[in-house]
């Protein structure tokens, strides 16, 4: 059997709350934690306390890197944190709103017509189908590289949702079913093959374990909104109002 073959497990997690609208921000797109955030993390750093992982991996942003190293700080041996640009949030154009509600209403809808021809993400943004080239071509290279069995990757919303498109085999036409809240955890399992031609590994299948747990509320009793909708500040008290296409 090639070196590293058999079953990975990837701890998939969104990273922490973050608040967008901080006056000091100088670029809101690469905004810390907040105390809410961090406090979330520190959650699910409990949570995996018990894990140990091989690998660790970030899209390099700072609510990424601050999430993941909070998690990595729980284990005895932590791994070293590297970074994967290619698992960046999904990229837009500035955008803008007369309100939190309006902006929050764009991109709660910003996921449903994603498998459309030519569809991007939010007006003059990346296209989704080039998004989930890149995602998934590092999700793939990640998986069939080195020898790891258990990893913990952090990386962003609609990053995670094209993931688990990927990994159920739905591709776009699905994510806008994969609710990710704040700091969540999926659990992926990948069964890798040497390769038939030549050296390396395959991807034999993937496996969803589990999907948007919460250390900090296991049973969403508080988590009501939408990640969205908390990331706001807003409650559109049921479905949020279609906003103008």
């Amino acid at each position: 059997m090639a070196a590293g073959s058999g079953r990975r497990r990837v701890y998939l997690m969104r990273h922490g709350h973050v608040d967008y609208f901080d006056r000091a921000l100088d670029d809101p797109r690469d905004a810390p934690l907040t105390e809410e955030g961090r406090d979330q993390a520190r959650a699910a750093r409990d949570a995996l306390s018990g894990i140990p992982f091989d690998a660790a991996l970030c899209s390099g942003l700072s609510r990424t890197r601050e999430t993941a190293e909070i998690v990595l700080a729980g284990q005895a041996d932590p791994a070293a944190l590297t970074t994967e640009r290619r698992l960046v949030e999904l990229q837009s154009q500035w955008l803008e709103a007369k309100s939190r509600e309006e902006l929050a209403a764009r991109l709660a809808y910003s996921f449903e017509a994603a498998q459309e021809p030519g569809a991007t993400f939010l007006p003059e943004g990346e296209a989704f189908s080039e998004a989930e080239t890149r995602i998934v071509a590092a999700l793939r290279d990640f998986a069939t590289a080195g020898a790891w069995r258990t990893a913990l990757v952090v990386a962003h919303e609609g990053v995670n949702r094209i993931a688990l498109g990927w990994a159920c085999g739905g591709g776009l036409r699905t994510i806008a079913a994969f609710e990710q809240d704040l700091a969540c955890i999926n659990v992926i399992d990948i069964d890798v093959t040497p390769a038939a031609s030549g050296p390396g590994l395959d991807i034999e299948r993937v496996l969803i374990k589990a999907i948007n747990v919460t250390p900090y509320d296991f049973v969403k009793h508080g988590l009501s909104r939408t990640s969205l909708e908390h990331l706001f500040d807003v409650d559109f008290g049921g479905a949020p109002p279609r906003p103008d296409r």
